[in-house]
């Protein structure tokens, strides 16, 4: 017998001049039979070719010898067996290597592989030479797989054949061929030594933990082959994949010090599933909060569900980023819009519900609601089919009773409406290739503090960035670019929208928007828009332009500044109350629009850069500021800067409360907007009351309600030519239109006069 050694234990088979004791002619375990008392064989002392070695007649269909020592099974060992042997007389059998794998309690691993290659013994007298290597993973010149489940085995051979051959065996040979594996890869550790077997429909985890536990700053080996994984799976190692991973939809992969885009691609094998799974992963585990795309390009067969794709939580709340790299749609029939009309009715009292809602299964969470009554941008945030109830992003200003609704579900690259809330995610440097088939991304319901920075939306179908419900509280979206896929389409045909939200507190800075119908609506109060570039003009002549920002809450308390408005407008409207006829409050108030950059070309002489849309009576407008612009109209001029639209109703010019429109520079604007308004006054023939217009240069054809001040420019003659020092006073809100001042004197006098007047 050779001895050999596996990590320091010594498992050298005794010599059969010892004695044949401790070689069994079972299996190797306690209560085998052993050779001293067999009679079909004896040590032979001295053999022509062997010296002592021990002589077997074969008797039974399957003649074993085992040694009853425990030679040890480790991970990453590998065990070859060899034997010298040769045939006497009698009948030429076969010989194989084999053994019994147990446990460390004895019992028998059964299900491993527990006998080598055979081979025939031709003649006889010759010296035939058979081995087998056994060890942990299926590798090449690997005989017998033992995996990881045994401890030890009992060593081996077997003769098979015809009974009758008298052999005689010289020695048996156990020895660590390790080398032989891992000579290449000594800072590697192949999951194949733990036991993984590849290509089989069996769960290769516990072979995944212990190669990553054994690891210990080595890097993991997947080989070439697809290993099934059951279950979630964290490693701690670097890994290599040579091979691939099968893994259910609701299992994470965890690579926590590998945390990089490429691994998953190399795991999966799939651009698509390894972004899937690496967002997965990304809020599955608190070892990193960024997922970087390194850069490459994400090709997406259909809409990305993110919540799907998370599978075990509905809400985060931990600061994640998904960043640096690109992400497109490929195909067509997955992105088409889904749309369905059902019978529904609405009431005021409930304005966030539709109730009796016809074939409401097939209504999905997201969708765009449209109908008689219906604002922009409303989109379905819960639905109960139990309930037959839908719960909307946004109040509806005159849909009380029933009617038919039209549902519209866009398709989004990625798609976050199934959480109930995220917050804290940023997504960075992406370009959303949406190739005119896709929309680019959808939030969450609820949430706060979502950021969007230095990222392309190039081309979306139907909208870049949508909200469903309060997701957006706090938004932020910095420095984007958006493209839409309309720029041949006149601009009151487009469809498309970059923006919008619900919620409060929204920043829009510094982005750049071409060719939308719409740049951004906002619902929220407290927003600020500043520094962004918004462009929405087209090619026809005296053309129809439309609102590039809306601001859908009279009270908005907003700030727009530091903006260039490019062939659009503000539009400020209160088409998300479901009561918009103004009863009490603050009706349209709060919004400053200063420093700003207004161009129009080839537009309509109606056209105007600030409109009021209210959709209720008797609003309305206070603490409103427009100060610092520079309106400019090219190719054309425009009657006024600002104007009331009155399709649903016009606003009450009694009220106008803390009105500012100062320091602003026209060109090209016929009548020229201030608040308060300073009108220089000539009177050539004596009279006693003077009439001081406004000349609709007050803010929305406002009335002129107060007189701040008068000063003469020169002595107030009488028809006489002599001074009179008398005091006038005012009188406002004349004229049929109530924008003209008349100034009463004691007596008709003439001269010329600086006023103040305000519509405030």
């Amino acid at each position: 017998m050779r001895a050999a050694r596996v990590s320091g234990t010594n498992f050298t088979p005794s010599p059969f001049e010892d004695g044949l004791g401790v070689w069994f002619g079972g299996d190797g375990t306690p209560g085998s039979a052993t050779y001293d008392k067999i009679d079909h064989a004896v040590f032979v002392p001295a053999d022509a070719d062997f010296g002592g070695c021990l002589e077997i007649e074969k008797t039974n269909a399957t003649e074993r010898l085992r040694y009853s020592g425990k030679t040890p099974i480790q991970a990453e060992t590998y065990i070859r067996v060899t034997a010298r042997l040769k045939c006497i007389t009698g009948n030429l059998p076969a010989v194989r290597i084999a053994g019994y794998a147990a446990r460390s309690n004895g019992s028998s691993v059964s299900t491993v592989t527990q006998s080598g290659p055979s081979i025939a013994l031709k003649r006889y007298g010759y010296i035939f030479e058979v081995s087998a290597i056994i060890g942990p993973g299926l590798r090449d010149g690997v005989d017998m797989v033992w995996g990881s489940e045994p401890d030890y085995g009992h060593l081996g051979l077997d003769l098979t054949g015809a009974n009758g051959g008298i052999i005689r065996i010289d020695y048996l040979t156990i020895e660590d061929v390790t080398y032989l594996f891992h000579h290449d890869m000594l800072n590697t550790v192949d999951i194949r030594d733990y036991g993984a077997l590849a290509n089989q429909d069996i769960d290769n985890y516990d072979a995944f933990v212990s190669a990553d536990r054994a690891a210990k700053g080595r890097s993991l080996l997947v080989p070439t082959g697809q290993f099934t994984i059951k279950r979630g799976l964290s490693l701690s190692s670097r890994v290599m994949f040579q091979g691939t991973l099968a893994m259910p939809n609701d299992a994470p992969l965890v690579l926590t010090n590998a945390y990089e885009y490429q691994n998953y691609v190399d795991a999966f094998g799939s651009e698509e599933l390894a972004l899937k799974k690496a967002i997965q992963a990304l809020f599955n585990n608190s070892e990193y909060d960024s997922l970087d795309l390194g850069g490459k390009s994400v090709a997406l067969s259909a809409p990305l569900d993110v919540h799907a794709s998370v599978a075990n939580r509905d809400d985060h709340l931990q600061r994640r980023v998904i960043k640096n790299g690109q992400i497109y749609s490929t195909g067509d029939i997955n992105w088409e819009t889904d749309t369905w009309t059902s019978r529904a009715t609405y009431s005021a009292s409930d304005p966030r519900k539709l109730s009796d809602v016809s074939a409401i299964a097939s209504i999905a969470v997201g969708s765009l609601v449209e109908g008689q009554g219906v604002g922009r941008e409303v989109y379905v945030t819960s639905v109960n089919t139990q309930a037959k109830q839908l719960t909307l992003s946004e109040d509806l200003f005159d849909a009380d009773g029933t009617q038919n609704f039209t549902f519209r579900r866009f398709k989004y690259l990625l798609d976050f409406s199934g959480f109930e809330k995220i917050s804290k995610l940023t997504l960075q440097n992406i370009e959303f290739q949406c190739n005119s088939s896709a929309s680019a991304v959808m939030m969450a319901k609820t949430g706060y503090l979502f950021h969007v920075k230095d990222c392309f939306f190039q081309r979306p179908k139907d909208r870049g960035i949508t909200s469903i419900g309060t997701g957006c509280q706090g938004m932020l979206i910095d420095r984007c670019n958006f493209q839409s896929a309309e720029a041949n389409e006149k601009a009151q045909d487009r469809v498309s929208i970059a923006i919008n939200a619900n919620s409060n507190d929204v920043k829009l800075r510094e982005n750049w928007a071409a060719h939308f119908r719409h740049f951004a609506v906002l619902s929220g109060s407290n927003n600020i828009v500043t520094g962004n570039h918004f462009y929405q003009g087209d090619s026809v002549l005296n053309g129809i332009r439309v609102a590039g920002l809306v601001l859908t809450k009279g009270n908005t308390a907003t700030t727009v500044v530091g903006n260039y408005i490019d062939n659009c407008f503000v539009e400020w409207t209160n088409e998300h109350e479901a009561e918009p006829t103004f009863t009490s409050g603050f009706g349209f108030s709060s919004l400053s629009v200063s420093d700003n950059v207004f161009l129009s070309g080839a537009v309509a002489a109606w056209f105007s850069y600030i409109v009021v849309k209210p959709f209720g009576a008797r609003h309305s407008v206070s603490n409103l500021t427009v100060n610092g612009n520079n309106f400019r109209s090219i190719n054309g001029v425009i009657n006024h800067i600002e104007r009331v639209d009155t399709s649903y109703a016009d606003i009450d010019r009694s009220k106008l409360r803390n009105i500012q429109f100062l320091g602003n520079n026209f060109n090209n604007i016929s009548t020229q907007t201030e608040n308060p308004l300073i009108v220089t006054h000539n009177q050539n023939t004596a009279s006693s009351v003077w009439t001081v217009s406004s000349d609709s240069r007050l803010p929305f054809s406002g009335y002129a309600t107060t007189v701040t001040g008068m000063v003469a420019e020169n002595a107030i003659r009488t028809s006489s030519n002599n001074t009179t020092y008398t005091m006038p006073y005012t009188e406002t809100e004349k004229g049929s239109s109530k924008d003209q001042i008349h100034v009463r004197w004691s007596t008709s006098v003439k001269g010329k006069i600086h006023l103040t007047m305000r519509c405030d």
